[in-house]
C-alpha cells in the first residue's frame, strides 16, 4: 500500500501552469502521511533532511534537464526557472523530493516523483 505525502506541484490556478520568462516552482508534502509511508516501510527515525531537484523536458522526449535543487522547506523548495530561451510548446517538469531519515548509525533515503505538464508560451 502506497501512501501519497507528496510530492505536491504548488500553482495557485490552473491557469499559472502556463509559463513565461522566470517562474517559481514549488512543492510541499504531508508530513503525517510520510511518517505512516515510513512506519508501513519499517524506516523509523529522525527526518534529517528532504531536498527537491527540479528538471524539465519537451513533452514526448527522454531527457530530463535539471532546473535546481532545493532544501528550502519553509518556502516550498522554491526553484527559478527561465523558460525564456524555450521554444513555445508542452513540456514535463519533474520534482523528485528526497527524504533522508536516520535511526541510530544507519542513514536511509526515500524518494518520490511529481510530474506536471505545463505549456510555455513567451
Amino acid at each position: 500500500m502506497s501512501i501519497n505525502w507528496g510530492p505536491h506541484f504548488i500553482v495557485p490556478s490552473k491557469m499559472a501552469k502556463q509559463f513565461s520568462g522566470v517562474v517559481v516552482l514549488r512543492e510541499n508534502f504531508d508530513e503525517g502521511l510520510l511518517r505512516k509511508e515510513l512506519e508501513a516501510l519499517g524506516i523509523g527515525g529522525a527526518i534529517l533532511k528532504v531536498t527537491n531537484p527540479w528538471y524539465f523536458r519537451k513533452k514526448d522526449t527522454g531527457t530530463w534537464i535539471k532546473i535546481g535543487e532545493s532544501e528550502d522547506r519553509e518556502e516550498n523548495f522554491p526553484v527559478k526557472w527561465d523558460t525564456s530561451k524555450l521554444e513555445d510548446g508542452a513540456y514535463e517538469v519533474l520534482g523528485l523530493m528526497h527524504v533522508f531519515v536516520k535511526k541510530e548509525k544507519a542513514e536511509t533515503a526515500i524518494a518520490r516523483q511529481n510530474i506536471v505538464e505545463v505549456t510555455v508560451r513567451n
